[in-house]
């Protein structure tokens, strides 16, 4: 007989969770940039209404266009050993910049320790948050079926 595979935990797009998941996500990358902006010379927000936009920004970016870069390039990715991972969140932050007015980043190497202090940060407290575990398979094996009457 087939084995059954059930699937305990069904991640089937990244806006699984609802807007719960979409808060938590902002808040945690709200930390990660601001903490950015004030380690990292280069990285300004000239107000607090810019910063707030960048993040929500940044947090849409990463959650529609990332993804879409990810398997474009995947071959770079898989050479470079996950190092272009840095330089597409730096990218990211510099298409932020170009869009927020207020949000500055004076160039390619503010971009890379952005992206470098955002993404430890961000997967710091993710990993803090306890997001939900990926897909967990269940097998579940048939019994044999039970012979009432053996004659």
């Amino acid at each position: 007989m087939p084995t059954v595979h059930i699937s305990r935990f069904a991640q089937a797009s990244p806006f699984h969770g609802g807007l719960q998941a979409f808060f938590a996500r902002t808040l945690i990358t709200g930390i990660a940039v601001f903490l950015a902006v004030t380690i990292v010379p280069g990285i300004d927000a000239e107000t607090l209404a810019a910063g707030v936009a960048a993040v929500l920004v940044l947090t849409i970016l990463n959650l529609i266009l990332r993804p879409i870069l990810l398997v474009l390039t995947l071959p770079l990715i898989v050479l470079s050993l996950g190092l272009f991972l840095v330089v597409l969140n730096a990218l990211l932050l510099e298409l932020t910049s170009y869009l927020v007015k207020g949000f500055t980043v004076s160039g390619f190497w503010p971009a890379v320790g952005g992206a470098l202090v955002i993404s430890i940060v961000s997967s710091l407290l993710s990993r803090w948050k306890g997001d939900p575990p990926p897909v967990e398979p269940y097998i579940a094996d048939h019994r044999k079926p039970k012979i009432i009457n053996p004659e």
